[in-house]
């Protein structure tokens, strides 16, 4: 990241001289938004499912969108913050209620990295009194590839406290499914590359079987992300993928109006 393109974030973001004080400053005084995109069953209906976005509050209460800030985050080292904020806030959802029985979180590479973090995990669902089950963690299959280490130990952490993994972004890449009985995933999400062209693409057909496949001799289930036509809906039921999430099934909307009891 050039120092022209903080530069210019810097300005987008607060028009402060310091970046670090003012994305603190929001880390501190809530000032940012869960969203929440949910993930349809397919075999059962329903969305037992909800992925969990992040916006942040500017002046006027205008919302930016998470690639306006959180390249910032990354470069000065601030993503563990926060996903602890993120991870906090969604607990305090689940535990006042929610018609989405369960949340998918996005974890950055960084805080793959925290040693700490499983076990404020573990504090927070036990201070709220929510059940391990109705959280889970999305790590990004580059950021699992790239710290394979830091990765087992981290599934295995929390796999002692009951917190599923999910592996995101699947097949963006040459197709390895060795992660996978690895970190002992719960699901895997197949990249919107593979999903558009089902209808197309034998290749991306063959791939999405090959995960089927794997998954059931793993113990996985699939998602299938991006999915934005009825076509590929019908496809994907017709391969029996369990479950789909994109923006033509239900697009993201505030947690509070998606959850609320």
């Amino acid at each position: 990241m050039d120092d022209k393109f903080l530069e210019q974030m810097d300005t987008q973001l607060t028009g402060w001289p310091d970046p670090v004080a003012r994305l603190r400053q929001a880390i501190e005084k809530d000032e940012f938004a869960l969203y929440c995109q949910p993930i349809l069953g397919l075999a059962a209906g329903g969305y037992p499912m909800g992925e969990v976005l992040v916006r942040m509050r500017e002046e006027e209460q205008a919302l930016l969108p998470p690639g306006d800030f959180l390249p910032v985050l990354e470069h000065y080292q601030m993503m563990p913050q926060l996903d602890r904020w993120v991870v906090r806030n969604t607990i305090m959802r689940l535990a006042a209620g929610s018609r989405i029985p369960c949340f998918t979180v996005n974890l950055s590479g960084q805080t793959l990295a925290d040693p700490e973090f499983p076990r404020f995990v573990g504090g927070e669902l036990s201070k709220y009194k929510v059940s391990p089950d109705s959280l889970m963690f999305e790590l990004d299959e580059s950021d699992v590839l790239r710290h394979q280490d830091w990765a087992a130990q981290f599934a295995a952490s929390f796999r002692s406290l009951g917190v599923r993994l999910l592996v995101d972004g699947f097949g963006r890449r040459a197709v390895s499914f060795s992660i996978f009985e690895a970190l002992q995933v719960a699901f895997v999400k197949v990249d919107g590359s593979i999903t558009r062209k089902l209808l197309a693409n034998e290749a991306a057909r063959n791939k999405m079987n090959a995960v089927l496949r794997v998954g059931e001799a793993l113990g996985f289930l699939v998602i299938a992300e991006c999915v934005e036509e009825q076509d590929v809906l019908i496809r994907l039921k017709a391969l029996r993928v369990g479950y789909a999430q994109g923006f033509g099934i239900h697009q993201p909307h505030p947690i509070d109006k998606l959850a609320a009891a």
